[in-house]
């Protein structure tokens, strides 16, 4: 099924993965009302983590595309708990992101645009959202970043 917010995606070059299953003991999503919840989405992109920790080697610009791949990932979630169809999302409500960043690092805001500006580039006004940009000293399996966010859908 496609519509709007899919073609959006295709004219931007970003094809969907598949949402991915849990690594552990928890779902990847739970709807409450008209309210999903997403699990943390780490930076993982073609079956391949995105590691590093910001002011120890990882530039801004890579741990944004990095904060990208994890709303890329963030959406594939969503597509599922819409059973497919993208056009369910009313609106991105809240993301929170979480930088692995040495104690020195200051600039989590600038990496977690990677994750907002997408879904605003995305889903437009709809997906204007509140966040909380948040360093970590890890992320699990050393990821670079971790994303997880509250949509709203029909």
């Amino acid at each position: 099924m496609s519509g709007k917010f899919e073609a959006r995606l295709a004219e931007i070059g970003i094809t969907l993965p598949e949402a991915a299953a849990p690594a552990a003991n928890y779902v990847p999503f739970v709807q409450v009302g008209d309210l999903v919840y997403i699990s943390g989405q780490i930076s993982m992109a073609d079956g391949q983590m995105i590691k590093g920790k910001l002011g120890d080697g990882m530039s801004v610009e890579d741990a944004y595309a990095a904060a990208r791949t994890c709303g890329i990932n963030l959406i594939a979630q969503v597509k599922a708990a819409c059973g497919g169809d993208l056009d369910r999302l009313v609106r991105v409500v809240k993301l929170n992101g979480f930088v692995n960043g040495t104690q020195e690092f200051g600039d989590h805001p600038a990496v977690i645009n990677g994750a907002s500006d997408l879904m605003v580039e995305v889903f437009g006004e709809q997906g204007r959202h509140a966040r909380a940009a948040v360093g970590s000293s890890s992320l699990p399996f050393g990821v670079a970043v971790e994303v997880e966010g509250v949509f709203q859908i029909s």
